[in-house]
């Protein structure tokens, strides 16, 4: 039995974003995007409500508007996640973060590429990566994380890190690209 276009996109393999299903639950997301962006300051049940609807969270999850996301479905917060103004993941895959994680503003998080070869790029092949951030983890505001990548426990990425690569636990770790400079 051939694999839908939402099992090839959450398997890694080539597929394409232009599929029904997966258009649907785009505009699905967007919808409660929307809903969510547009909320009161004080209005903080209907956020977690909201939120609940967006993203996979049983625990205490805060992400200040406006968030942005493509199905949201594939996001995983652990317990106190915060993430602060303009935060983008495009969770084409899986997105696992774990307990006590915190984002700056501005911080993107792409399992989304595309591939190198033009001929594929232009026949719409897309791929995508799933990314883990492990417990305890700082990312700082403007830090980008790319496709694949997994961050380690009890680490800090600094402001302005474009995280190309695998971050160990107990470190901090800076740059374009991000490597680690101290061990903590």
């Amino acid at each position: 039995m051939a694999m839908s276009e939402k099992e090839k996109m959450i398997d890694g393999d080539y597929y394409n974003a232009s599929d029904k299903v997966l258009m649907r639950d785009r505009e699905k997301a967007r919808g409660l995007i929307y809903q969510y962006n547009n909320t009161k300051a004080d209005e903080h049940n209907k956020r977690k409500s909201i939120l609940k609807k967006i993203i996979n969270t049983t625990a205490t999850c805060y992400i200040e508007p406006p968030f942005r996301c493509d199905y949201g479905y594939n996001i995983y917060t652990g317990k106190n996640f915060y993430a602060n103004f303009n935060c983008i993941m495009l969770d084409c895959n899986k997105i696992i973060i774990g307990d006590n994680v915190k984002l700056g503003p501005n911080v993107q998080i792409y399992t989304a590429t595309h591939p190198t070869d033009y001929r594929a790029r232009n026949e719409g092949k897309e791929m995508a990566y799933k990314i883990i951030i492990g417990d305890n983890v700082w990312i700082g505001g403007g830090a980008i994380i790319c496709p694949g990548v997994k961050i380690g426990k009890n680490t800090t990425i600094g402001a302005g890190s474009v995280v190309v690569s695998d971050i160990p636990d107990n470190v901090v770790a800076v740059g374009n690209p991000c490597r680690v400079i101290k061990k903590l």
